[in-house]
């Protein structure tokens, strides 16, 4: 009993290191608040202009993304060290840089995209 007590100990303290951003939903239909990105080659919605961080996707057709990635929503954590955070999981997405100061990837978790981010001058 007291083992699964420290797992479950264990378990909360790492989710304490990671920050809900956005839940990034994918579609092909248009949305209010179009913002494209031609360099990553897809099409987005504010996710900071809702209170529950929902983030409407469009791939474009040449998007270079896995499937899952481009077809099944994706849950997305703010992190403080991506690299340790990835290490012995599945990445589907190597470490990228979108943008000055951020870094991303993607995991597969349970079969589900899971993004990860890091603010290279942002505590959590």
């Amino acid at each position: 009993m007291l083992t699964a007590f420290t797992n479950y100990k264990n378990k909360l303290k790492y989710r304490e290191k990671m920050k809900f951003n956005h839940i990034g939903i994918p579609t092909k239909d248009k949305f209010e608040g179009e913002i494209d990105l031609p360099h990553l080659k897809m099409t987005v919605s504010d996710h900071e202009n809702n209170p529950y961080g929902i983030q409407w996707q469009r791939y474009w057709s040449d998007a270079p993304y896995p499937d899952l990635v481009k077809t099944v929503p994706h849950i997305a954590f703010v992190v403080e060290d991506i690299l340790r955070e990835i290490k012995g999981k599945k990445v589907i997405i190597q470490p990228n840089s979108p943008s000055e100061g951020l870094v991303v990837a993607f995991i597969e978790v349970n079969g589900a995209p899971v993004e990860l981010m890091e603010y290279k001058n942002k505590r959590i």
